[in-house]
């Protein structure tokens, strides 16, 4: 297994902390992990089927195959009828109710993972406001067969087997936007769970802020920009988004930013000077200090393909001192 979720200051026990609402991470193990895990619901763990509220720092996929009970994702009650896919955002609060039986594989990833294609996070967000999808028999069919291969191909873990793993994720999110809407829940929408915040404004003006980095000018924005567009207050904005996502707006806005210059420097030609540019920032030297203080490489050493180890301890070193804090 080389991914699993588990609770920020509480291991591997799988109870609501004495923080409020649980923020699951992914961890993965060193030396050669990707921000990415694929699994059954079993070899996932318990998390994985969790019956208390909690949010994600990473996008997570479910596919339903078996089980009954319903799957409640925010406000809203779904019941199982498999076969299902399901879309989780960051950020989102869900959980398990009453089931049995529950099959199927989930898929988790951070958007550094979507650096091939980086416009899938906004698909993505948009497939998490549908959020459950009942898959017809074409459908069904197609979806089985690749998440039955992406899990072939995560677990065998062949050379170039990360941008075959990219490019099965981004067909399946192109696929399922493609799906006609989900029909409404056939139940009443469930209560908000005790001692938890407003999950209305709030949580609606993080989505529109996680909408608003993940555009194509997202790299270049700016907390006090955001908030603006968005009508609050800086204090307000980084107030609901730490809630909602375990970091600062300013966290994700460099988040965004190391995103992008590293899909330009994979991807196109443009010099070092020009990336900085493209990515909000005017010294390309100060560039070069920001993209090693995030990556643990230089942009020069990234391009040539020997920063990538770095970045994966990097990743690994903040879910540990998030998960500690």
């Amino acid at each position: 297994m080389r991914g699993t979720t588990v609770l920020p200051g509480e291991g591997n026990s799988g109870e609501p902390g004495e923080e409020g609402m649980p923020m699951h991470r992914l961890q993965v193990p060193m030396p050669n992990a990707l921000p990415f895990a694929i699994g059954t619901f079993d070899t996932i763990g318990p998390m994985s089927r969790a019956p208390f509220p909690h949010r994600h720092t990473f996008h997570e996929i479910v596919h339903v195959t078996g089980g009954t009970g319903r799957h409640v994702v925010d406000l809203n009650r779904f019941p199982l009828r498999p076969p299902n896919l399901c879309f989780i955002a960051p950020g989102q609060v869900h959980h398990w109710e009453n089931v049995t039986g529950l099959e199927g594989r989930l898929i988790l990833f951070t958007d550094d993972f979507l650096v091939d294609h980086s416009a899938d996070r906004h698909v993505l967000r948009t497939l998490s406001r549908r959020s459950w999808l009942d898959l017809p028999d074409e459908a069904a069919e197609e979806t089985t067969r690749l998440v039955a291969e992406m899990d072939a191909e995560y677990r065998a873990g062949d050379a170039g087997f990360q941008s075959v793993l990219r490019a099965l994720l981004h067909v399946l999110v192109v696929r399922a936007a493609r799906l006609p809407a989900p029909r409404s829940p056939v139940e009443p929408p469930a209560p908000p769970p005790p001692e938890t915040p407003s999950l209305t404004r709030p949580g609606s003006v993080a989505a529109d802020f996680s909408a608003l980095l993940g555009a194509p000018e997202g790299a270049l924005q700016s907390v006090r920009s955001c908030a603006d567009h968005l009508g609050v207050s800086v204090s307000y904005l980084s107030e609901v988004v730490k809630a909602a996502t375990g970091r600062t707006p300013g966290e994700l806005i460099r988040q965004t930013r190391v995103h992008e210059a590293k899909r330009l420097l994979l991807r196109t030609e443009l010099s070092v000077r020009q990336v900085a540019g493209r990515v909000g920032f005017k010294d390309p030297a100060y560039f070069c200090r920001f993209f090693r203080r995030e990556t643990g490489a230089s942009p020069g050493d990234f391009r040539r393909g020997t920063g990538d180890i770095h970045h994966d301890h990097r990743l690994e070193s903040i879910a540990a001192s998030s998960s500690r804090a």
